[in-house]
């Protein structure tokens, strides 16, 4: 196993004031594995995924990672998360500064992945200038240049209209289909899990436990065109009733809170 999680829990707060917001959560990774989470919002997945980039440390429970390197993993926010004063080559070249990677071979990695993503126009670019769309793939990117040996995806794609999502979405299915790392994938959209993943994890509301799982039966190399079979759609509607009633409880507990 890539990540082996037990008796994972994480509570905010203290008193009358404590959420618990994850677990007890137990959970394995396998080495390669593209694992989609999906749950209703504030059920902790997030929350998992900062504990799994040592981001976040768990109240109670642990996090074993089998890793070949101190740093094994690296995370795409939702909010793009790269710095504005920095050329987008300067963006994606940034982690392997970091790690003290001569310029010239840093260069020529940034530059390969920018070509892979198809931003090998805009090296010399700032953000500002690019679409919501652009300023994920230099996440991704910047992600991805630095060889991890497990990407962290927090709703990376939640930001973008739908057209642009689901191009992303094909995009980082071909990338992920060649490299097979590890991947670990937070996302609101059942859509989206079923495409991308090797296995499907259903959260239930707030404190987050695994309460289902599921594993698309699309073989790989998989494409965009499974989004249109029969038995997309039947998985797709399965999940979606073992979600709704997690997702009906976390919207009244919110509205109770207020």
């Amino acid at each position: 196993m890539k990540i082996h999680a037990v008796d994972v829990e994480r509570h905010f707060g203290r008193g009358a004031k404590r959420v618990d917001a994850l677990g007890p959560l137990d959970l394995d990774i396998r080495t390669g594995e593209f694992c989609c989470i999906v749950g209703p919002s504030g059920c902790g997945k997030s929350t998992f995924l900062r504990i799994v980039a040592g981001l976040v440390k768990p109240t109670a429970g642990r996090v074993e990672i089998a890793a070949r390197s101190a740093h094994p993993a690296a995370m795409v926010f939702q909010d793009y998360g790269i710095s504005p004063w920095k050329s987008v080559l300067a963006n994606v070249r940034f982690g392997l500064d970091i790690q003290g990677v001569p310029r010239k071979e840093a260069d020529a990695r940034a530059r390969d992945w920018l070509k892979r993503l198809k931003l090998a126009d805009f090296a010399d670019a700032y953000p500002a200038a690019l679409s919501g769309g652009m300023r994920q793939r230099v996440s991704i990117a910047r992600a991805l240049a630095v060889e991890p040996e497990i990407l962290l995806m927090d709703e990376p794609f939640a930001a973008l209209d739908a057209q642009l999502r689901t191009i992303l979405q094909d995009e980082l299915l071909e990338i992920c289909q060649a490299d097979r790392r590890t991947v670990l994938f937070v996302t609101h959209s059942l859509e989206e899990a079923l495409l991308l993943g090797d296995r499907v994890l259903v959260m239930s509301s707030r404190p987050g436990r695994v309460i289902a799982e599921r594993v698309p039966p699309f073989p790989r190399p998989r494409t965009g065109a499974v989004r249109t079979s029969p038995e997309f759609a039947e998985m797709q509607g399965e999940l979606w009733a073992l979600l709704r009633g997690e997702v009906e409880t976390a919207a009244e507990s919110a509205g109770a809170q207020k």
